[in-house]
């Protein structure tokens, strides 16, 4: 969903529940190259569900991450997601490109739950079949979401010019790192702090996207309640970091419960997505977003589901500028993956 139209490098950020994240890239011979890259944490209640509940706390990480990245360019691609985002692929009958304009707004009234003038809508075509059909994507957002973000970013002095969601962005990381064959069925699934997003992706289309309200948040609220932990000490436990007095057993028996409740959601989705989309086997799935580094979750999830399972990598097809800390880099990259999506957004045709 563009704002504006422009001709001008974007810097990434991605305002997630836990932290605000900024990637900027720049196009080198052999591809892209990462110049700068932060993340700032947000303390908890900040961002809930995606939605933005202290402006002025998420603005002043903003201009940290900026600040202490030393990122000079000031306008920026963003993303939302949650309840207020729709995607839906829509079947209609073959019409020109004008025609399509003219009947999108009534096509969407049909298929979105919302009052068409709360939402800004973007559409786009998939394909034309033999039989005269066109398949849409078309995508609706409600606008006071996307002002929470844009007004934020606005506060922070910097330039919101590309408002992307999180699904596209997560596959735009995928297919620029792994460029995946065409016949391959991917899901990816991106678990933030409080928002699981789940794509389905083959040939460089989107197939199925959902966003679902679970998190890492369960694993950390577990862990402090039931251990008696920081929140900052739950966070290190939950990553496998050992914390005095902490039984190693006792944190396992707790990650493999919490797990139980996203592996529920999961398996769900993809039931749903099978039920819905006859033929399709999925092949491999990617996790990305701070789950991704919960100890055991990954080889819990790939013998639940019978599939290979593996961190997404969002670096791995991109250069790395001098002067990156590369150690810091490799612990935060799980979390990049939105990020280097919408920076990846600079450089679209």
């Amino acid at each position: 969903m563009q704002l504006f139209s422009r001709q001008k490098p974007l810097v990434g950020l991605d305002i997630g529940s836990s932290s605000v994240k900024a990637v900027e890239l720049r196009r080198v011979k052999k591809g892209f190259e990462l110049i700068h890259a932060g993340l700032e944490p947000l303390a908890s209640d900040t961002v809930v569900d995606g939605a933005i509940m202290d402006a002025l706390s998420v603005s002043e990480s903003i201009g940290k991450v900026f600040s202490s990245q030393k990122i000079k360019t000031k306008t920026v691609a963003t993303s939302v997601s949650g309840h207020s985002v729709i995607v839906k692929k829509i079947p209609l009958p073959a019409m020109s490109d004008e025609e399509l304009e003219e009947s999108i707004q009534w096509e969407a009234e049909q298929h979105i739950p919302f009052d068409i003038a709360d939402v800004n809508l973007d559409y786009q075509v998939l394909s034309t079949g033999s039989a005269g059909s066109t398949e849409v994507l078309l995508v609706a957002v409600k606008k006071d979401k996307i002002l929470n973000h844009t007004n934020v970013i606005t506060q922070a002095g910097r330039v919101p010019l590309v408002v992307d969601i999180d699904a596209f962005a997560i596959q735009n990381a995928y297919e620029t790192n792994y460029n995946p064959a065409p016949n391959t069925t991917t899901a990816l699934l991106n678990i933030g702090a409080s928002i699981m997003n789940i794509v389905v992706t083959r040939g460089g289309m989107p197939l199925f996207t959902r966003d679902v309200s679970v998190g890492g948040n369960q694993f950390t609220d577990a862990l402090q309640k039931d251990m008696n932990l920081s929140f900052e000490e739950a966070e290190q436990v939950k990553q496998g970091k050992s914390i005095a007095g902490v039984q190693s057993e006792g944190v396992a028996s707790l990650v493999q419960s919490v797990s139980e409740v996203l592996m529920l959601e999961i398996q769900k989705t993809f039931d749903f997505f099978r039920a819905t989309t006859a033929g399709e086997q999925l092949q491999r799935i990617y996790v990305s977003g701070g789950c991704a580094k919960v100890e055991g979750f990954l080889d819990l999830l790939q013998s639940r589901l019978g599939l290979p399972v593996e961190m997404l990598d969002p670096f791995r097809n991109i250069a790395v500028a001098k002067g990156i800390d590369l150690a810091r880099l490799d612990e935060v990259s799980p979390s990049m993956a939105v990020a280097v999506g919408l920076a990846l957004r600079s450089f679209d045709n």
